[in-house]
This record gives structure tokens, C-alpha cells and sequence, in this order.
């Protein structure tokens, strides 16, 4: 599926476009890219409410990657 960027994005924005994407997808792995700790901890809490497992990744310029795992 590539990276859902939810970047600029503000809430539940990032948190209804993962969970979209969650529900409609196939795929193992999900990568989702947010750019502030709201945004972060909703779309962590929302995918992990759903049974997928987050890993966090913060980047020097802010930006948050979360991948998500079933």
C-alpha cells in the first residue's frame, strides 16, 4: 500500500484516513507518516484498538513514521 501521509493533517483526520486504510487493505505491513504527537498517539491508540502492533520511528525533522504490523 505504500505510505499514508497525514501530514498538515488535523484531527481525526490522520486517525479516520489509517483506519480506512486498516480496514480496506490486504496488506501486512502499513506505514503511516504524522507530523504531530496528537496525531501519533490517536493513530497508534486507533490501530492498536484494531489488533495491529505500532512501531514508532521519530525523524530530526519531527515527523513521526509508524509502522504498522498484523
Amino acid at each position: 500500500m505504500g505510505v499514508i501521509d497525514c501530514c498538515g493533517l488535523s484531527c481525526p483526520e490522520p486517525v479516520l484516513k489509517t483506519r480506512k486504510a486498516l480496514q480496506e487493505t490486504g496488506a501486512d505491513t502499513i506505514t503511516v507518516k504524522v507530523d504531530t504527537v496528537t496525531a501519533k498517539d490517536n493513530v497508534t491508540r486507533a490501530a492498536k484498538s484494531m489488533g495491529w502492533q505500532v512501531q514508532i520511528k521519530e525523524e530530526e525533522d519531527g515527523l513521526f513514521i509508524l509502522t504498522l504490523t498484523h
